[in-house]
């Protein structure tokens, strides 16, 4: 696993804002491949950290409007956090759980963070405990889901250190 988190079996990131930033002003987040780079520190740290078997597993949990609004397909954003994920971390990574919320603003739903759906959801999926999920995030609402399903959190600029997302 990793040294700077011991017990950690679980690692869940917010995409935007936490992972990746997008390159195109005035867009919240990217609406197809090539307009998004990766936040500083994180591929410095992702790869640092022993995924997979033996290792720790990593997810994915991100608000995503945006398909809801029509300006990228489920599959796209899909697509993106694929690509997301081996940019972060060097590597394809076929067991990572990508969970992400289509829905509009004004649409009630329990996969919305700060709702824990998505969290909740992950965590079965890897049958870890809460106690041993970490959420890495850099918006209130991704503290408020972090708290809400019993898991850890830390701020991504902290969990990527100096100069990091």
């Amino acid at each position: 696993m990793n040294a700077r988190n011991p017990g950690i079996r679980l690692y869940i990131f917010d995409a935007d804002d936490t992972l990746r930033r997008t390159t195109v002003p005035g867009k919240p987040c990217p609406h197809r491949p090539g307009e998004w780079e990766l936040l500083p520190g994180v591929r410095e740290r992702l790869s640092s950290i022993e995924w997979g078997s033996g290792g720790a597993y990593l997810g994915i949990a991100s608000n995503q409007d945006q398909v809801a609004y029509g300006h990228m397909t489920a599959e796209t954003c899909r697509g993106m956090f694929e690509d997301l994920i081996e940019a972060a971390t060097g590597a394809r990574r076929p067991d990572a759980c990508i969970r992400f919320c289509p829905h509009a603003l004004e649409v009630e739903c329990e996969c919305r963070k700060p709702k824990p759906g998505m969290l909740h959801d992950i965590m079965r999926h890897f049958g870890v405990s809460e106690a041993d999920t970490l959420f890495v995030g850099n918006a209130p609402t991704d503290q408020e889901a972090a708290r809400r399903a019993g898991a850890g959190f830390a701020w991504a600029w902290d969990f990527f250190g100096a100069g990091g997302g």
